[in-house]
């Protein structure tokens, strides 16, 4: 397996995967085991590599099987919800740190193509991303939807992040998770 920082040439493979578990396309079959609510277009996956070097993949015979998406807050305000996360950051500790849009980013969406969960791909994508992000940032910040436990359980139980506080959000409740960038 490879795993990178993503290129831009990569992009097309990325939103490929992307779409097949994106909660407005994914199966519903599919649906039970995890998804993404994002949506994301092939201009802003270009802009969070070009600016930010935060899309991170892990290729399998030469297919694109997961990735990993992680940027500044600056990068992320234009997204409504994540507005609304940068204003409750300073509330919030983790660690000995209060957290600010300079101390913390942002992780995720993340997605992995179902053939390869629960084979390590996970843990090793994630170690490699945060490797990459905590040259600039001592302190990971994500969500997750508490409609996703598949999500909830890989995310606490495979790479270890807490949960430091949960929120509502459009009509959605959430948690809060972080981690340090050096462990």
């Amino acid at each position: 397996m490879e795993l990178k920082i993503a290129a831009l040439s990569d992009i097309e493979d990325v939103l490929a995967l992307h779409y097949t578990y994106q909660v407005d396309s994914i199966a519903p079959e599919d649906k039970a085991d995890g998804f993404v609510t994002t949506p994301f277009t092939a201009a802003q996956l270009s802009a969070l590599i070009e600016q930010e070097q935060g899309l991170f993949i892990a290729r399998q015979q030469g297919q694109v099987v997961g990735y990993i998406m992680a940027a500044s807050w600056q990068f992320w305000s234009a997204w409504p919800m994540f507005a609304y996360m940068i204003q409750d950051l300073p509330k919030l500790q983790y660690r000995g740190h209060t957290l600010s849009i300079d101390n913390s980013y942002q992780y995720g969406p993340v997605c992995l193509d179902k053939r390869v969960r629960g084979s390590g791909v996970l843990e090793d994508l994630f170690a490699f991303a945060l490797q990459q992000m905590a040259r600039r940032y001592p302190v990971l910040v994500t969500f997750v939807n508490k409609n996703n436990p598949r999500s909830y359980a890989a995310h606490t139980r495979k790479v270890g992040l807490e949960v430091i506080a949960e929120f509502e959000y459009n009509n959605n409740h959430y948690y809060e998770m972080a981690c340090l960038t050096q462990r």
